[in-house]
C-alpha cells in the first residue's frame, strides 16, 4: 500500500479504505448521498489529451478504489465512459468482504448517464460487469439504442428531453442505494451541482501545470458559491499529490 500521511486530522499516516468505510455518510431524504471524486492540476485541468490518467499517481489510483469500495452506485456520463474506456469495477477480495460485511454487495454497480445512448453493448463495461450496468436515459432517446443496450443493461428513462438527475438519484433510492459516487466528466458534475444534489468532492490536486483548455472540475449550470467543510487532507509523499474530502455543512 503506498504511503499516505493525513495533515488533517494530524496523523502520521492513514488506512485509506478503514478511512473512507468508517465516514459517516447520511442519504438525504428521497436520494442518496452522492460523492464526486475528480483529479485535477494546479491550474484546475481535469485532463490531459481528453483523459486524467497523466495527472495521478499510485496512491491516487489506491483512494480511487477506496471510494469506489464504500459506493453503492458509481454514476458516469456516457463520454467519460468512451474517453476513459470504461470497463467494469474491479474490487479486490479485501474489499468486497469489506462491503458484505457493511451490508453492502460484492461490488458497486456502473450506473451510465446518456440522452443519446452513443455506446456500444459490446463493450467490456458491460459485458465484463459483474450485475447489470444502469443506463438512466430521457425519453427521447432512440428506439432502436434503447432495445440494444436493453439486451446487456437495465434501461430506464427518467426525465422527457433530457435526463433529469435527481429523478434519477430517486430512482436509485427506490432501488435501496445508499451511496453514490460520481466520477463526472465535468458537465455531469455541474448538472448535479446546479440541482444541489451534491454532498461530498474528493478531490486530488495533482502538482502538475497544464494549461491548454481542459474543463474544470464542474462546468455548466448556475454560477453561485456554496460551502463546504474540509473533512479530511492526506498527502502522498512519493508524488506530492494532496487528497481533500469536502462535506456539505
Amino acid at each position: 500500500m503506498p504511503a499516505v500521511r493525513q495533515l488533517l486530522p494530524a496523523a502520521d499516516d492513514v488506512d485509506v479504505d478503514r478511512a473512507h468505510g468508517l465516514a459517516e455518510r447520511p442519504a438525504p431524504a428521497g436520494r442518496p448521498w452522492v460523492m464526486l471524486n475528480m483529479v485535477a492540476s494546479i491550474d484546475g485541468a481535469t485532463a490531459i489529451d481528453g483523459v486524467s490518467g497523466g495527472l495521478g499517481g499510485e496512491a491516487d489510483r489506491h483512494v480511487f478504489g477506496a471510494l469506489r469500495a464504500v459506493a453503492d452506485v458509481i454514476l458516469v456520463a456516457a463520454g467519460t465512459v468512451r474517453a476513459e474506456g470504461y470497463g467494469p469495477p474491479r474490487t479486490s477480495p479485501a474489499r468486497q468482504a469489506q462491503r458484505i460485511a457493511r451490508g453492502q454487495s460484492a461490488h458497486p454497480r456502473i450506473a451510465i448517464v446518456s440522452g443519446s445512448l452513443d455506446l456500444a453493448p459490446s463493450s467490456p463495461v458491460f459485458a465484463e460487469a459483474p450485475e447489470p450496468v444502469l443506463v438512466l436515459t430521457g425519453d427521447q432517446a432512440p428506439a432502436g439504442r434503447v432495445e440494444a443496450l436493453a439486451a446487456v443493461a437495465d434501461v430506464h428513462r427518467v426525465g422527457a428531453t433530457t435526463v433529469e438527475l435527481l429523478e434519477a438519484l430517486a430512482l436509485l433510492d427506490r432501488m435501496g442505494h445508499r451511496t453514490v459516487l460520481c466520477e463526472g466528466g465535468p458537465s455531469l458534475n455541474g448538472q448535479l451541482l446546479d440541482a444541489e444534489a451534491v454532498d461530498e468532492i474528493d478531490l486530488t490536486l495533482s502538482p502538475t501545470l497544464v494549461g491548454g483548455d481542459a474543463l474544470r472540475v464542474a462546468v455548466g449550470g448556475r454560477a453561485r458559491a456554496r460551502r463546504l467543510a474540509l473533512a479530511h487532507l492526506w498527502h502522498d509523499p512519493v508524488d506530492d499529490l494532496l487528497f481533500a474530502r469536502y462535506v456539505r455543512r
